[in-house]
């Protein structure tokens, strides 16, 4: 029985988890998880590479002792406000004598995306078929149906090249070589959305702590991906500048009494808050601390229902909204999430995880790092291929493509 060993890293601005799973036969086994605080990351940026390679090395260290074996590389997954995507529609004449499509005629049609010249600090992370076209009638799959000419419409994700090459320093000062660098709400989606709900047509929110990620899919293909800047860390800031407490009594507060929306609770509590300074012992309301977290939380999912609008994606959503990540863990965020958008909501708990560690894995703030470890042909781009954007002459097509990431910026 052939086995097999992978790992996947989430490195966030909160927290760094690890997984480290068995594979058999093509299936998957959690052995080992980690996670320890972040250090030296925010908004998805580094901002001290030797402090985040001491949490990466500790987050492994952890869920290799837990799973009794060595790891040397990881899936890593990519988040941050550096992150844009369009969407690119080409086409290509089909070159085998017969008319049949074949993969060299995929392979062209990807070809001409590398080709997007945009900027110098901006590199292809993803390319993800979203639809094709034979002869112009839509296709499922064109591979092996006969035609003259195939088209194509591609979702393009793009990074910054040092915010990545950041990361992956400190993956290496840590010990360990990068497999795969995968966009994070893909690799949430992989472990927390079913099949149905991307083909119906899903959002899936991510909260994390510095930055907040989407991911719409419909007929089970990604159709939008955005960020946006602020996450769980807003809504700590503001419990500790409002009640003037310290950062880690804030966070500790925050998640055993946060409320995101005043009807999830159901009888109000008194919360002690320790003295800091001249500041003596005071409890306060889960009511008063539902008063600050709600804003915060409101205004995350605002940002993110005016680029579902903007992007006229919306309408689409027939399946509703998914939360994952550590901030999808407040009590109400569903309520409030259903009120914004005005459409269902649910938490996205990771599903069909084989584990022989406790059920603590199955829980969303593990979804990122559950995703990377099922990465193998889940996604339909290319991860181990980068490709530096490149300056272009201006052109028709180049002042095009600006404008598709002007608008992406404006989002």
């Amino acid at each position: 029985m052939k086995k097999n060993i992978i790992a996947g890293l989430d490195i966030g601005t909160t927290k760094v988890c690890a997984v480290v799973a068995r594979e058999e036969d093509g299936q998957k086994v959690v052995i080992g998880a980690g996670v320890v605080q972040s250090n030296g990351m925010n908004n998805g940026l580094i901002s001290n590479i030797n402090k985040m390679s001491s949490a990466i090395k500790e987050a492994v260290t952890k869920a290799t002792e837990q799973a009794g074996v060595k790891i040397t590389s990881v899936n890593i997954g990519i988040a941050g406000e550096h992150i844009r995507s369009l969407r690119h529609r080409n086409y290509v004449t089909i070159s085998n004598p017969e008319g049949e499509v074949t993969q060299e005629d995929l392979d062209r049609l990807k070809e001409d995306v590398r080709k997007l010249k945009s900027s110098s600090e901006l590199q292809i992370l993803h390319i993800i078929p979203e639809q094709y076209f034979l002869d112009d009638k839509e296709v499922e799959s064109p591979l092996d149906m006969v035609g003259t000419k195939l088209e194509a419409v591609h979702h393009v994700v793009l990074a910054s090249i040092p915010a990545i090459a950041n990361i992956e320093r400190a993956v290496q000062k840590a010990g360990l070589t990068v497999n795969d660098r995968i966009l994070q709400p893909l690799a949430s989606s992989i472990a927390v959305l079913d099949e149905n709900e991307k083909d119906l047509g899903v959002a899936l929110i991510d909260i994390g702590g510095g930055t907040t990620d989407v991911a719409v899919f419909k007929k089970k293909v990604i159709k939008f991906s955005g960020v946006v800047g602020t996450a769980g860390n807003a809504v700590t800031n503001a419990i500790m500048e409002t009640l003037s407490i310290v950062g880690d009594e804030a966070e500790k507060i925050k998640k055993e009494y946060g409320y995101a929306h005043s009807q999830a609770i159901i009888k109000p509590e008194l919360i002690m808050l320790p003295g800091v300074g001249a500041r003596k012992n005071r409890k306060v309301d889960t009511t008063v601390l539902c008063q600050i977290i709600n804003p915060q939380m409101k205004n995350i999912f605002k940002m993110i229902n005016h680029q579902l609008e903007q992007s006229k994606i919306k309408e689409k959503l027939l399946a509703g909204i998914v939360l994952t990540g550590g901030g999808s863990m407040l009590r109400g965020v569903t309520e409030l999430a259903e009120e914004v958008f005005g459409i269902p909501a649910k938490i996205g708990l990771p599903l069909n995880i084989e584990s022989e560690i406790d059920d603590e894995i199955a829980k969303p703030e593990y979804a990122t790092a559950l995703g990377l470890i099922q990465i193998g042909g889940s996604v339909h781009g290319e991860p181990k291929k980068f490709i530096k954007l490149g300056r272009a002459k201006e052109s028709a097509f180049r002042k095009g493509l600006n404008k598709l990431i002007e608008i992406f910026n404006e989002l």
